[in-house]
């Protein structure tokens, strides 16, 4: 298949793009390259180091003789959108193309502001596209378990049966979402199912659980194919930073009671469940949801974890949660259809923690202790993090 994946640069764009090329797809990736200028915005940096688009994937040709093909802009610029889609024409578009952080939605009006313009206007250039030059394209769209919430009742994957007045129906599941960015994750599956509906498009609207680790077989093979690992308070993600922190004698830091309790999968879940869902594509007209995580754990169950695995006397410190949110929650969510369609998980293991303890030993002398305290919070209109001099985009 021909298959694009916007945002394949990033974190799991590109060993997506890496994992499909292997499998005999012909692949393109699209980036603006703005993942890695948030990095100069906000001072911090991968704790791998991770080199330019056009190296990786010259190394990947040489390495493999399979090419992968670039196409630099930005979803926002509809021009760039339809001439790229033009081009490649695929038979199956990968979306990863959106500012994927919460804490950044969260540091003041102008960073909600992109976030919601970024994610949302690229989408629905992407929907635009699609629906003008090739309605059968199968759009995976990488959305979010926090799209969600927390409810106090089970979440189904993305629509319930509910009764009401003695009438029943099947509804989308109430959302309930976190940040101004898993805000921006539902308005982008409201527009792809009311896309779906009305131009005959296809859909698979992926909600991702938190994606831990850094290996995959593709990225294993060079370093210049590697992936990037962030462990800061406003990209990182919380198995990641705490691996870091315990490398290098910090506490880890859990925020209030550390109750707070999320679906989680190994980044090599990742690449299998978007093959899965290219291989079986949904129907013209079929809008569907399928949640993209493999274990739940709370933000305590993961520190205490990591503090065993790695031993030296870890210490597990609770401070104030940054964000709006209780600290300790019922939460049970079904992700059924993946492993119907064949998902074997890598669960977590002692093993798979002391491999991101041994990455964080090898990079230890790139970690940035003042990045890791958090720096955003939910209750404020403004962050302190950033000047009117440096915050723009």
């Amino acid at each position: 298949m021909r298959i694009l994946v916007l945002g394949g640069d990033g974190y799991l764009g590109w060993p997506t793009a890496l994992y499909l090329s292997q499998h005999g797809n012909d692949v393109g990736i699209v980036d603006n390259f703005v993942r890695r200028q948030y990095d100069l915005e906000m001072g911090v940096d991968s704790l791998v180091p991770i080199v330019q688009a056009q190296t990786r994937i010259r190394r990947w040709k040489e390495l493999t003789g399979k090419n992968i093909e670039l196409y630099i802009g930005d979803l926002t610029d509809a021009p760039f959108v339809e001439q790229t889609f033009s081009n490649f024409e695929p038979d199956a578009v990968v979306h990863f193309g959106e500012q994927r952080s919460a804490p950044y939605s969260m540091i003041d009006r102008q960073h909600a502001v992109y976030t919601q313009h970024n994610n949302v206007i690229g989408n629905l250039n992407v929907l635009y596209t699609i629906a003008e030059q090739d309605p059968t394209i199968h759009l995976v769209k990488l959305g979010s378990m926090g799209e969600y919430g927390s409810p106090n009742i089970a979440i189904e994957e993305g629509f319930i049966e509910i009764e009401h007045k003695g009438r029943k129906d099947i509804l989308p599941y109430p959302k309930q979402p976190g940040s101004f960015y898993h805000l921006s994750k539902v308005h982008d599956s409201h527009n792809i199912m009311f896309a779906c509906k009305i131009w005959g498009l296809r859909s698979t609207d992926l909600n991702q659980g938190i994606v831990y680790g850094q290996y995959t077989e593709e990225t294993a093979l060079h370093d210049d194919l590697a992936t990037r690992l962030d462990y800061d308070a406003v990209f990182g993600t919380v198995l990641n930073r705490f691996c870091v922190q315990a490398v290098v004698g910090r506490p880890l830091t859990v925020y209030g009671k550390g109750g707070q309790t999320r679906g989680m999968l190994d980044i090599r879940d990742t690449l299998a469940c978007i093959e899965l869902a290219i291989m079986n594509p949904p129907s013209k007209g079929e809008y569907r949801v399928f949640n993209q995580f493999t274990e739940s754990f709370s933000v305590l169950d993961l520190a205490e974890k990591v503090a065993a695995v790695y031993g030296n006397g870890v210490e597990i410190q609770h401070v104030e949660d940054p964000r709006v949110e209780a600290d300790e929650h019922f939460y049970e969510a079904t992700h059924t259809k993946l492993l119907d369609l064949g998902l074997v998980p890598h669960l977590l293991t002692d093993d798979s923690i002391q491999r991101l303890l041994s990455l964080a030993e090898r990079y230890s002398n790139r970690v940035d202790i003042k990045a890791i305290s958090p720096t955003v919070s939910w209750r404020r209109t403004s962050s302190k993090l950033l000047t009117s001099n440096n915050a723009t985009h």
